[in-house]
């Protein structure tokens, strides 16, 4: 990453921070919040072509979380729901991304 990368990011970082300390001290509304729908797992990594273990490793996930999700034993929490749409539609921005890191 260049340094104007890493000072766009650092702004940015500071500029969220201090809309969350106006927030919380009640000087400032919060935006509106974004609740992603479900998602279907399996179609997901399906789409892909990719087994369990393949899908979980190459996007930073552990095989018994995916597999946990699939089965329904657990649900993705909004972080996760986030990222699986991302990974719906833009797989290969995420793949690049986890590269880049």
């Amino acid at each position: 990453m260049k340094k104007e990368q890493y000072m766009r990011v650092a702004t940015s970082l500071i500029k969220g921070a201090e809309e969350a300390l106006a927030i919380a001290k009640g000087e400032m509304e919060p935006g509106a919040v974004f609740i992603p729908k479900t998602v279907d797992v399996a179609a997901i990594r399906k789409k892909q072509n990719l087994s369990q273990a393949a899908f979980a490793s190459r996007f930073g996930l552990s095989v018994g979380t995916v597999r946990d999700w699939e089965q329904a034993r657990r649900s993705p929490d909004r972080a996760a729901l986030i990222l699986l749409s991302v990974i719906d539609r833009e797989p290969d921005a995420v793949v690049r991304s986890l590269s880049e890191a």
